[in-house]
């Protein structure tokens, strides 16, 4: 069996170990972390000692860990377990012994530079892991995040994003090479930060200075949409009974198939931000529509695409638990069985039927499927006409 001691340092030029951290280290053999962590640590280091480097692929290091056969000592930046390789090490060693002796990590460092009390600070991480991390926090509206980057997804970058989406309501503190003689820490507006090369390794506290307001339930009026075409839309109150048959707050992917103006969503993303958004429209004038109408209402993080829903090979997309079916092109039965094969076990599709035929034909169309009509509704909004909002549950 595995046994592992973590171990946490700063950026110091010579980190500061304590007693006890000195006995161990003195006391083993075999030890590991990044090259960096090296040249800080070996100065420590008894003679004859052996040093596995942490590299990617992960899975290499770690048949290494298997086959030493001794204990490790393993050096890492700040706490090892925000969100660093204690956790992986549980992951991969689930029997072994584990002992972590943390540090301050990077944010927690940048909020005592900068006198920034942090209890109720949020964490989004950026390191090798999508925006979609970021997104939500922004979305929500969330005052102090914490954000952990990596070399593409850079000060710079970050800022860059945030500037599109017109998220300039956040001051952004920025800290290089946290805790060591290089260490610099600057105070800066979004637009300031754009500018930032960012010496790695880097991290952001972003601080929110001022409120957007959101509206649940957008009005159709304020979208941007098809020319000469307002009313191609799902109306305000069609599209909230949708997004409450959906459940987004269980849900983990959606599908939007037809997205047009892209109203439904960005109702999703703006209620529900945890959730990854795919969309498709055969429009090509739809792609601008979706793209004025997320940087309007500040949504960032919706994947869409344009092309032809049946011409599509959907491999690349992640497995949806919720679909909703916003256009049909009139092939409705074929577009619901294939859907149905797509859709993760205990998914939902909801379907908005704005005639008696649209709605016996997505009834039909699940007849020998998995799927069953789970809830209904009729709705009539203004002098539009009435429509079967459908919801249909896979495996129930």
């Amino acid at each position: 069996m595995c046994k592992f001691l973590v171990i946490g340092i700063s950026d110091q030029s010579k980190p500061e170990l304590n007693a006890e951290i000195k006995h161990l280290v003195t006391s083993h053999a075999i030890f590991s972390g990044g090259k960096r962590h090296y040249d800080l640590v070996k100065g420590f280091l008894p003679a004859g000692h052996q040093w596995i480097d942490v590299l990617v692929p992960l899975s290499q290091t770690f048949k290494k860990y298997r086959e030493v056969g001794q204990p490790i000592i393993l050096f890492a930046s700040g706490d090892p377990l925000f969100f660093g390789i204690a956790n992986t090490l549980k992951r991969e060693f689930p029997e072994a012994q584990i002992k972590v002796y943390p540090s301050f990590n990077s944010l927690q460092m940048l909020a005592h530079e900068c006198h920034i009390p942090y209890g109720n600070m949020k964490v989004a991480t950026l390191t090798g892991r999508p925006w979609i991390n970021l997104d939500q926090e922004l979305i929500k509206g969330t005052r102090l995040t914490g954000v952990l980057t990596d070399r593409q997804k850079t000060p710079a970058a970050i800022a860059s994003r945030m500037k599109e989406f017109g998220f300039d309501n956040y001051i952004m503190y920025v800290g290089e090479r946290m805790g060591g003689a290089l260490q610099k820490v600057r105070c800066l507006s979004v637009d300031e930060c754009t500018k930032v090369a960012g010496e790695m390794p880097n991290c952001l506290i972003i601080e929110k200075t001022r409120h957007f307001k959101r509206t649940m339930g957008i009005y159709e009026g304020d979208f941007h949409f098809l020319d000469g075409r307002p009313k191609m839309i799902t109306k305000r109150s069609i599209r909230l009974m949708s997004l409450s048959m959906l459940q987004l707050d269980t849900a983990k992917v959606m599908w939007d198939i037809g997205f047009c103006t892209g109203s439904v969503s960005i109702e999703a993303k703006q209620a529900a931000p945890h959730v990854d958004i795919f969309a498709i429209e055969k429009r090509e004038e739809s792609r601008a529509l979706m793209s004025k109408n997320q940087l309007k209402f500040r949504i960032p993080g919706i994947n869409a695409f344009i092309g032809d829903f049946f011409e599509t090979d959907f491999k690349d997309w992640p497995q949806p638990d919720r679909i909703f079916i916003g256009g049909h092109g009139g092939k409705l039965v074929e577009m619901v069985k294939r859907l149905e094969k797509i859709l993760a076990p205990g998914g939902i599709i909801v379907f908005n039927a704005v005639s008696r035929q649209t709605n016996e034909q997505f009834r039909q169309a699940l007849e020998a499927s998995p799927m069953k009509i789970t809830d209904s509704m009729q709705l009539q909004q203004d002098e539009f006409n009435t429509v079967s909002i459908l919801q249909a549950t896979k495996g129930c």
